[in-house]
């Protein structure tokens, strides 16, 4: 059986909140505890536990509770589960992870230099056991079984810069490391207005955005031909980390989205007939 694992020693980040725009120092913490907990300093150290109930979408996944909230958790969420880290306390003293690049590139480097602590709990491993597809209107995830965790993306955009782009990785830390973990997010100049009405894209930049106008890239070159599904990947990898625990089977998504990533969460951990315990790895 797998072991649950933490950090050898304390990482410490600073950057801006790529939605709320403030500046935020990031602590990751080893912990003994067998969770991840996050925990606010600047709120009294109030600790907000990652909990689905608790799990909101606004552009971003976010951790919400009557003491506050916490946004933008899926790219760090993305590299904790990838290199197996289940025991952790996160604090910072704002109301949103910094978004670094843009991508979870400084997160999985450090993690990777830091290195890994086993500890004597057990981690339970989990599979997939029956085909289920979830869908709305244009966009779908389906799940069906496989011996590894494995995603296919496929994105559709009118724009000449994008149009269609599909890629399958089975994640693992070396995939991870080599197609995922630097790619960046995107973000379409014409929609900033609206979006910083919301709150929303207030810490933006050329530095943590591949950047769009009508007909181009704006501040290339990207990192990847393909970015844009690259990141999608990097997304649905941080909001599968709500399962729990480590999963096997094939999740293929068309046009999804943070929302629909979560339903399928949602699904899962409701409907164990279709995730049991995998007593094989």
């Amino acid at each position: 059986m797998a072991r649950k694992r933490t950090l050898e020693r304390d990482l410490e980040f600073f950057g801006f909140g790529i939605h709320s725009g403030k500046p935020v120092d990031l602590r990751l913490i080893p912990s003994d505890s067998g969770e991840i907990v996050f925990r606010r300093s600047d709120l009294k150290n109030s600790e907000f536990r990652l909990s689905l109930e608790n799990i909101k979408t606004k552009n971003c996944t976010m951790l919400v509770t009557d003491q506050g909230k916490i946004q933008t958790l899926e790219h760090l969420l993305a590299v904790l589960w990838v290199y197996g880290i289940d025991s952790l306390t996160i604090e910072l003293n704002q109301e949103e992870i910094p978004s670094m690049d843009g991508s979870a590139l400084h997160f999985a480097r450090a993690v990777q230099r830091a290195g890994l602590r086993e500890l004597p709990e057990e981690k339970n491993l989990q599979k997939i056991t029956q085909s289920l597809i979830i869908q709305e209107e244009e966009a779908s995830i389906s799940v069906d079984p496989d011996a590894e965790l494995r995603i296919t993306y496929q994105i559709e955009y009118e724009h000449p810069s994008i149009k269609k782009q599909e890629l399958s990785v089975v994640v693992n830390p070396k995939n991870f490391k080599k197609e995922i973990d630097s790619s960046l997010k995107l973000g379409f100049i014409e929609d900033v207005p609206t979006l910083q009405k919301q709150g929303l894209a207030l810490g933006g930049s050329y530095n943590n955005t591949v950047v769009l106008d009508k007909t181009r890239v704006v501040n290339g070159p990207l990192r990847y031909p393909d970015e844009f599904v690259r990141h999608k990947i990097l997304d649905l990898i941080g909001d599968l980390s709500l399962l729990g625990n480590p999963v096997t089977g094939h999740f293929i998504a068309k046009k999804a989205g943070h929302d629909l990533h979560l339903r399928v969460v949602r699904f899962l951990l409701e409907n164990p007939e279709y995730l049991s315990p995998d007593d094989n790895r």
